[in-house]
């Protein structure tokens, strides 16, 4: 039987405290507390735990925690609020630059497109037979 809070498929194997982070938006840390508030051992194995233990994971994050798709939108929501306002971050948002101040020079040669070919030595090719 797979279980399926929050429109994600949980894996059965593993356990409980593990298996929530497959949700986007909750953490190691956040499923850790959401445990704790439905009273369910972090170590149990999902295929091991009730129907009713299930049923209260899910209430507990569709009532109180933010996950999938309603927080892509807000995330979403904001970056195009700052791309808006003309930010800082707003203009390495739409120019998908590092937004957080890391240097752009050496390390982001894939996000700006300028993947530099690998040089041959000095060498001249020679020219080949025919």
């Amino acid at each position: 039987m797979a279980v399926r809070i929050a429109g994600v498929t949980i894996p059965n194997e593993k356990r409980a405290v593990i298996a929530l982070t497959y949700i986007f938006g909750i953490g190691r840390n956040k499923s850790s507390v959401i445990l704790k508030s439905a009273e369910i051992d972090p170590d149990t194995r999902i295929k091991n735990l009730s129907e009713e233990q299930i049923n209260k994971l899910r209430v507990i994050i569709e009532k109180k925690h933010k996950v999938e798709g309603d927080l892509k939108r807000e995330i979403m929501g904001n970056i195009r609020r700052l791309i808006e306002i003309n930010s800082y971050r707003g203009s390495r948002h739409a120019k998908k630059l590092p937004v957080r101040g890391q240097r752009s020079k050496t390390n982001s040669r894939t996000v700006r497109g300028n993947v530099r070919k690998i040089s041959v030595s000095g060498k001249k090719q020679t020219m080949q037979k025919t």
